[in-house]
């Protein structure tokens, strides 16, 4: 949930999120709404995947021969379920705390994730089967420059799968006045003009010349927590593939 590219970091969200990094594997700590976020993700990725390889979606290993890169990977929580579904994957977030923290867990649990301090140009000349990058745009300080630099690293007929928030109402009464106003998340954490609507993603994706295959939504209720969604007002996930 951290940054990407020299050019597009902005020092102050990496620094932000940083300062979370010790926490970060505590779910009920500062990050317990994207520990609550991982398994709608994991569907999405999953069946995004499925469709575009024609996977086995009953497979424990359906990402085996896949190289995978999670831009701005935060501590790891994204970048170990796809290991474990057999991807070779690498996170690279510009929190080095972050680094250090997914670097620290993933030995931990017997899991081997090429984990890199630093922005895209971490990647520079390599090229990954899926690209995931999900609540990071909102936080770099170019998103254009952003998303060119994830397309470069994309292989012909691969896949690209983006998440963030939306800029309504509803994500800043959500996610600014209620979430960060009660502490559920740290205050400082969104800034809600940097929000991206639906129709402003797809075009920075077609511009770096991907075609969006997919919108969905990402939606909140108390009773069920985050789901994925026809509505996209509070969030939303895209899909996009070479043009």
């Amino acid at each position: 949930m951290s940054m990407a590219s020299e050019g597009t970091v902005r020092p102050d969200e990496a620094a932000h999120f940083g300062r979370l990094a010790a926490d970060w594997w505590d779910p009920r700590g500062s990050s317990a709404p994207l520990h609550r976020l991982n398994p709608p993700r994991l569907r999405y990725i999953r069946e995004q995947a499925d469709a575009h390889w024609g996977l086995d979606p009953r497979s424990f290993r359906s990402l085996a021969g896949k190289r995978v890169a999670d831009v701005g990977c935060g501590a790891g929580l994204l970048a170990e379920p796809l290991a474990r579904l057999g991807a070779a994957v690498t996170g690279i977030d510009a929190a080095p705390e972050l680094i250090e923290a997914a670097r620290a867990h993933a030995a931990a649990g017997g899991l081997s994730v090429d984990y890199r301090p630093g922005g895209i140009e971490a990647l520079a000349g390599e090229r990954f089967d899926l690209v995931a990058s999900l609540e990071v745009i909102e936080h770099t300080a170019d998103p254009a420059a952003f998303v060119r630099g994830l397309a470069d690293a994309l292989v012909e007929g691969g896949l690209m799968i983006l998440s963030t928030p939306n800029r309504t109402s509803l994500s800043r009464l959500a996610m600014i006045t209620v979430a960060e106003g009660t502490g559920m998340i740290p205050r400082g954490t969104h800034d809600w003009t940097r929000f991206l609507r639906p129709e402003e993603l797809t075009r920075l994706l077609e511009e770096a010349g991907l075609s969006v295959r997919d919108v969905t939504g990402l939606s909140y209720t108390l009773s069920r927590g985050f789901q994925l969604s026809g509505s996209t007002e509070l969030d939303y996930f895209v899909t996009a593939v070479r043009a």
